[in-house]
């Protein structure tokens, strides 16, 4: 049984005709003719009733219209469906996004993409990087935006721009030098992204400058959100450190003093897919997209990779 020979039977059995069937469905009579007799032959089964002017369901017919009707429907569906994701009229468009996106595009993102194609479901995904990464490595998102550095074998990545990393105090007297790890180690220590600790990719980057200092970083508080280390800090309860696109963020708290390091420290953002994967074209247009907000609304001295469809080769050395 063929889907073929599924939907000449329907057409068939909608028309009462070979003739009209093959018009419908824009054949030949013979090749109608053939599908249904075959049809019926494999099954031994007689399924229309020859009549003076129009064929009639026989009782084999009328079993099998119902299981036909849903088949030949899934399997348009089923068509619609793929191709939908070959397209920008349809599909959804999935796609990991590092934790503090709102930070840097996130909202003017969503409204973009959109705005131009409103056929298309888009479904963000806003994770620590690390399990950005992972998801991307495991097949369970094609492509995310991530902050380095990140586990990543197999992946192809593609970096960015860099945003500079800032100790942030409500003291102003411990922001007046350039901060370094031995001092950030005296520190009280309030730190975000509690679930994933020292492999967040922040984290790791302070964590193997204090080992080849050999110093120990030991914070006091731990939280999960930004936000909320913030609100520590703004309170006196300790120092953290942030990303320049937060400092720079109208959420930012007043009140609040920053140094750079001393040796600078960088969020390097990327952008990863599994290495030899092709992206639908969605999530290759949501990709595209990411990339040309990020890098516009960058400064052109953080820049690392150039603007999707124009723009220069621009890279920040310090």
């Amino acid at each position: 049984m063929t889907l073929n020979q599924l939907r000449a039977f329907l057409a068939v059995a909608r028309l009462g005709s070979f003739t009209a069937a093959a018009a419908d469905l824009k054949m030949t009579q013979p090749s109608i003719s053939e599908l249904v007799r075959r049809l019926e032959e494999e099954y031994g089964l007689q399924l229309f009733a020859r009549g003076p002017r129009l064929l009639s369901l026989t009782a084999a017919g009328s079993g099998l219209l119902p299981w036909a009707e849903q088949a030949v429907l899934a399997a348009e569906q089923a068509d619609f469906s793929l191709r939908s994701l070959t397209s920008l009229t349809g599909g959804v468009a999935v796609f990991g996004l590092l934790r503090n996106a709102n930070y840097f595009f996130l909202s003017q993102l969503i409204e973009t993409f959109h705005r131009r194609y409103p056929d298309v479901r888009l479904k963000t995904v806003g994770l620590n990087s690390v399990e950005v990464a992972e998801s991307v490595s495991a097949g369970k998102l094609e492509a995310g935006l991530v902050v380095l550095p990140i586990d990543s074998e197999g992946l192809e990545v593609t970096p960015l721009i860099r945003s500079e990393v800032l100790f942030v105090s409500a003291d102003p007297t411990r922001t007046t030098v350039p901060m370094t790890i031995e001092a950030l180690a005296q520190c009280k220590l309030v730190l975000y992204d509690a679930h994933y600790g020292w492999r967040d990719p922040t984290r790791r980057q302070l964590q193997e400058r204090a080992q080849i200092a050999g110093v120990t970083l030991d914070p006091v508080v731990e939280v999960e959100q930004v936000e909320s280390a913030l609100g520590v800090v703004t309170a006196g309860g300790g120092d953290t450190i942030v990303s320049q696109a937060i400092v720079t963020s109208p959420g930012f708290p007043g009140g609040l003093c920053t140094v750079g390091f001393a040796d600078p420290l960088f969020d390097t953002i990327a952008v990863v897919k599994r290495r030899g994967a092709t992206l639908s074209p969605a999530t290759r247009e949501l990709s595209r997209l990411a990339q040309s907000i990020l890098l516009t609304q960058a400064d052109p001295a953080d820049r690392i990779a150039r603007i999707p469809g124009g723009g220069t080769f621009l890279e920040k050395r310090r």
